[in-house]
């Protein structure tokens, strides 16, 4: 039986692999922390914003699991399949990097005001953050039963650090993660992680 500590790590884990990978929210982000604008609000969008549609979707697929048990086999699928690919992708990326690298450099955000609306945009407008959070976290999250919402509340608290340390302690992590090969060491993990993750899902449904 997964104990409450062990759904919270892997909320944790599985959401930290899927928020570090290279992005234009991440960019942005970063860019603000490196040039101290108004990174609480920032940081505070992001991390509200994950919380609220990573509840949408433990609560949402949890309770479809709960009224058709039958979901839980194919969520299982279904998810599972996603994770495969989306690590084999990271894996990829490893073998086959494309030179990616988060970069400081770019337009300024101006002021607190268009700093808000450009990273609310960045959030709510990518449909890959709907994917992420509420149907990949979210069925994950639905495999852990009643330890589901330990589950989202680790993803919850992975999206909370990751924005943090990016924002906050974006003077010192810019140099590194400006490096391709920083990100292929990152992609290696999530990938592990990924596939691990996927091939749980499906032999376990």
């Amino acid at each position: 039986m997964t104990s409450t500590f062990t759904a919270g790590a892997a909320g944790f884990g599985t959401g930290l692999s899927l928020i570090v990978a290279i992005g234009a929210q991440n960019a942005f982000v970063l860019r603000q922390g490196i040039r101290r604008q108004a990174v609480l609000a920032v940081v505070a969008i992001c991390a509200l914003s994950d919380a609220a549609l990573i509840a949408l979707g433990v609560g949402g697929v949890g309770a479809v699991v709960v009224r058709w048990p039958g979901a839980m086999t194919a969520v299982a699928w279904i998810g599972g399949a996603f994770l495969l690919v989306y690590g084999a992708l990271a894996a990829r990326r490893v073998f086959r990097p494309g030179g990616d690298a988060l970069r400081a450099e770019g337009e300024a955000a101006g002021s607190v005001r268009r700093a808000v609306l450009t990273c609310l945009a960045m959030t709510w407008l990518n449909p890959h953050v709907y994917l992420d959070t509420v149907f990949l976290l979210g069925s994950v999250a639905a495999d852990h039963g009643a330890l589901r919402w330990t589950f989202g509340l680790g993803a919850v608290l992975a999206s909370l650090c990751w924005f943090t340390a990016l924002g906050f302690g974006a003077r010192m992590l810019g140099r590194f993660l400006a490096r391709p090969a920083a990100w292929r060491v990152l992609d290696g993990l999530v990938a592990a992680t990924m596939i691990v993750l996927g091939a749980v899902l499906i032999t376990g449904s």
